[in-house]
């Protein structure tokens, strides 16, 4: 007798189990609703006036046997997993997300993939400083296989005093790098009435750290035609870096590629603090290439190439390294940039190790 009833008090218990379980998918499906009004007003999701008013009508009618702060306790955790809920609905309309397109973002220029199965190198000069510099250092690439440059035309500088660039001229120089060797060439735009001027001379924009959430610029950068490098501020989280990815995407322009160039922190021994960890993330989060700036992340030569190693083996799209013919007359970043036998050095041992296969160079045209 005593058997028949812990079994049917356990099938009491189960068939309990199953109506708590349809009352908290309904409260989590009415709660999303609520979540989606609140957004078209402009309100906050998570209301904490609201939820101790929700709690203390709970306590007020707990009759037992739970005692207050337990009853507390199990609603605080439901009306969290319904807040996470929301949040997670609300990553699954974003267009860079994962979920949204689950296959990697591959974007090819003049033969070059972007993302795509080998990952690749990309080095220039941190200024445009004249057509014989960048010239040396496309040279040295196309004796080398690379296919991609970078060069600041326009440069961001923290002292109002330093070089600020050669602006159109400097990208008009790597216009004619890039036909003459058939490179890709990457440069910074810091301001959206530059955008169109630009897309006339290079490949690739990049937006820098400095102006992840410039958000106009981010805009205009979306209803341009032409590939973008998204830099991660400087002290910017994953989803702030994210969102500002968001901002181009939800514009029109498909084309875009993350690069991880580190964050600023405590620690004083590098320029900055390379956040290695973000590359997965980015992955995992995003369809959109991901590729690790070695040298502004660290800012020291001996650092890049055990950084750059990092990268390759944690599965970025590939490296970003500084390289000019002579760093120690630069016009900016002296410090951190590779000379060309350095730099040649610095691709030698990423091929002996394994983790970098080089690059083809594709057929002109």
């Amino acid at each position: 007798m005593a058997h028949d009833q812990i079994e049917t008090m356990r099938k009491q218990i189960d068939e309990i189990n199953l109506q708590i379980l349809e009352l908290i998918n309904q409260r989590a499906t009415l709660v999303q609703e609520l979540g989606k009004e609140k957004e078209k007003l402009g309100s906050n999701r998570f209301d904490p006036e609201r939820e101790r008013q929700m709690l203390n009508l709970l306590v007020e009618n707990n009759k037992g046997p739970f005692n207050d702060s337990t009853v507390r306790h199990l609603f605080k955790q439901i009306f969290q997993v319904s807040l996470d809920l929301q949040n997670e609905d609300k990553k699954k309309v974003l267009l860079v997300s994962r979920k949204k397109k689950a296959e990697d973002t591959v974007i090819t220029v003049k033969g070059v993939e972007f993302g795509g199965k080998s990952p690749i190198l990309i080095a220039g000069p941190c200024s445009v400083e004249s057509y014989e510099q960048v010239r040396a250092v496309a040279e040295n690439h196309a004796k080398r296989g690379l296919r991609t440059i970078r060069g600041g035309a326009y440069k961001p500088r923290t002292s109002p005093y330093d070089f600020q660039g050669l602006g159109e001229e400097g990208l008009q120089i790597l216009k004619r790098i890039g036909d003459e060797f058939n490179l890709v060439t990457i440069s910074e735009i810091v301001t959206p009435a530059d955008l169109e001027m630009a897309t006339k001379y290079i490949d690739v924009i990049q937006i820098g750290a400095r102006n992840m959430q410039n958000f106009e610029l981010l805009k205009a950068a979306g209803r341009v035609n032409k590939p973008i490098l998204l830099k991660r501020g400087l002290s910017a989280t994953i989803e702030e870096f994210i969102y500002a990815a968001e901002y181009i995407v939800s514009e029109g322009n498909t084309q875009v590629m993350l690069c991880e160039r580190g964050i600023r922190t405590y620690e004083k021994a590098t320029r900055n603090t390379l956040d290695i960890s973000a590359v997965p993330l980015l992955k995992q989060e995003t369809h959109l290439p991901v590729f690790v700036d070695v040298t502004h992340s660290t800012g020291r030569r001996d650092l890049l190439l055990p950084c750059a190693k990092a990268g390759f083996a944690i599965g970025s799209d590939g490296v970003m390294v500084e390289v000019h013919p002579d760093p120690d007359v630069a016009l900016s970043d002296a410090k951190q940039q590779l000379n060309i036998p350095q730099f040649n050095e610095f691709v030698d041992e990423l091929l002996a190790s394994g983790l970098y296969k080089g690059e083809v160079v594709a057929t002109r045209g």
